[in-house]
Formats: C-alpha cells, sequence, structure tokens
C-alpha cells in the first residue's frame, strides 16, 4: 500500500495518496465494501450504488482492496467511488480480509462496510425459489450451509457500520434503502432510523441499540384506544401522561445524542434505534416519533419506520 500524506476521517476533505518513490497518485477513492449472506441481497446493493457512479467489483479477494484502492487514486479523480463485493466464493482468500481492513486504516483510508443480513427462513425460501445450493453447505442441507455462513462472517457483521436486514424487503425496497443511504453528494454527518417493532414478531436484527417501552400501560387494553395507533394524539397522549414516559423520553433522548456525538468522532454515519412495545402498535409507535423528533432537532437526520403497525 502506498504511504499517506496526512490521516483523514469522514467528513474531511480527501488526501492524497504518495507512492514510495515520491509520485503524487492522486485523491484517495470513496471506499464501500458490500458483503454479508448469501441470497440477502449484495447483488441488488451493489447494482444499486453502480447504478448512482460508483465503481463496482464484484468477488474481488479481499487481498486486492488496498490494490485497488490505489488504482483509484492513479486514476486522478476518475475512479473517486469504490465499492468492492466480498463473499464467501473468495472464502480461500477471506481470511486476509482482515489484514486488507487494517492496512486501510492504517494508512487513513476512509472505507465503509454494507452488511445484507435476512433470517434463515427467507434465505431459506430464496435459495429453493432459485433452486440453486447454498455456497457452503457442501454435501448437507441449505441451513447448513446458512450456520457456516453465519458463523464466517459474525465478526465482519459486528464491525459493520451499516447492516440492512432484507428478510421483508423485496428488490425495489432494498434498492430504496441503499438509495437513502448513499445518494446526494454532500451526506450528513449521521443518519439515523428509528424503528418501531412488536416484540411477539421478534428484534430486528439490524438494530444498533434496543428500547423497551412495555414498562408503560398498553393502550390495547383501552377500548376506545384500540382501533388507533401511536400515530394518532389520542394514544399518544395517553402514553406520555404515565407515570415516567416522558422522563424516559428526555433520558434515552440525551443519551442518544451523546452516543451520536462519539459516532460522530468515530466515523460511523449509520445508526438504527429499534423501540419495542408488545404489539409494534401503540407504545412503540408513539415514542418512535417523539424520539426521532428529538434526534431531528439535535442535527441528526432521521427517518422513523414502523415495521409492524399494519399487522393483526
Amino acid at each position: 500500500m502506498s504511504a499517506m500524506t496526512e490521516p483523514t476521517r469522514h467528513g474531511e476533505q480527501q488526501v492524497d495518496i504518495t507512492a514510495a518513490n515520491g509520485e503524487d497518485l492522486g485523491p484517495t477513492p470513496e471506499l464501500v465494501i458490500i458483503s454479508g449472506m448469501s441470497g440477502a441481497g449484495r447483488s441488488t446493493a451493489a447494482k444499486c450504488l453502480e447504478d448512482l457512479g460508483w465503481f463496482v467489483v464484484d468477488n474481488l479477494p479481499p487481498a486486492l482492496i488496498p490494490t485497488m484502492v490505489d488504482l483509484g487514486a492513479r486514476s486522478q479523480g476518475n475512479v473517486a467511488r469504490i465499492a468492492v463485493v466480498v463473499d464467501v466464493r473468495g472464502r480461500g482468500f477471506f481470511d486476509t480480509l482482515r489484514e486488507s481492513l487494517a492496512d486501510l486504516e492504517a494508512h487513513s483510508v476512509t472505507r465503509r462496510v454494507v452488511f445484507l443480513e435476512a433470517s434463515d427462513n427467507a434465505l431459506v425460501q430464496r435459495f429453493e425459489s432459485v433452486r440453486r445450493p447454498h455456497p457452503l453447505q457442501g454435501d448437507g442441507r441449505i441451513v447448513d450451509g446458512i450456520a457456516a455462513e453465519r458463523d464466517l462472517l459474525r465478526e465482519l457483521r459486528g464491525d459493520a457500520d451499516l447492516v440492512i436486514d432484507t428478510s421483508s424487503l423485496n428488490v425495489h425496497e432494498l434498492r430504496a434503502k441503499m438509495n437513502a443511504h448513499f445518494t446526494g453528494e454532500d451526506e450528513p454527518e449521521l443518519r439515523a432510523t428509528v424503528m418501531s417493532f412488536g416484540y411477539k414478531y421478534g428484534l430486528p436484527v439490524d438494530a444498533d441499540h434496543v428500547v423497551d417501552c412495555r414498562f408503560l400501560p398498553n393502550p390495547h387494553w383501552v377500548p376506545e384506544l384500540r382501533p388507533h395507533t401511536g400515530t394518532s394524539e389520542e394514544v399518544a397522549g395517553y402514553v406520555f401522561d404515565q407515570p415516567g414516559a416522558k422522563e424516559f423520553l428526555d433520558r434515552y433522548a440525551e443519551l442518544l445524542q451523546l452516543v451520536a456525538a462519539g459516532y460522530r468522532r468515530e466515523g460511523k454515519r449509520y445508526a438504527t434505534v429499534a423501540v419495542g412495545c408488545t404489539g409494534g402498535k401503540h407504545r412503540s409507535v408513539a415514542m418512535s416519533e417523539r424520539l426521532a423528533r428529538r434526534l431531528s432537532d439535535a442535527g441528526v437526520e432521521t427517518t422513523v419506520v414502523h415495521r409492524d403497525m399494519g399487522r393483526e
């Protein structure tokens, strides 16, 4: 890897890469690494970035990622954004991924990792629908291959900057999510998704923080409130009239603002806050709306998603 003139962080101006012989290679390309579970939508995510003008390389051996960054710098700005798809098809090279990421970090290359996730049931259905084996199942079943892949990718998932759960997403919805995160020349310092959910439908697998609202009385048991959702003034008023509700909102909003400041310092651009109640219709929806408003007022670009509000 060529030497850098000075370190850089998210939001700062790109620095030039300088070769060992003193040659100025040009500005550092922006780098995104796309990985995740087979069948979770890596190809769709890569195609979306390609449509947005990124130079996309599929199934690149991880050891060649630093070389790809050098080549992008040598283009003198013609290749300003590079997306690399890394997956288990290159598992013979996969052990070198951590070394490559460490090399990039040591030379102050700004990189982001996007991890595509999906539930076992969703992945099995997708493989069965196309009648193809999982690349790691060998002589076993599809679920065996999925389990092996999860184990292989566990650390990478933990280090990812953005995790997208595609279990319930179609191709168009996944593209919309990618566009929301990558469209625009001037990206905000931090984007947050506040997602309400119902515990009885399971935790969102892409949550960075989980907020439990089940300590509040449930409007479901109030007959006149049951048909409504947490977006209505009646339900929201009931929720925030309960003891501890406003205090909880105030303190958790302060905590998230503290966390957001740390994310900015560390260059993390995306966060998902999951707010749960029993069914995901009343308490979590009302709390999500208020929490998102607090984050937005604090300068965090915030999107609200109500995952389970429409379920019976």
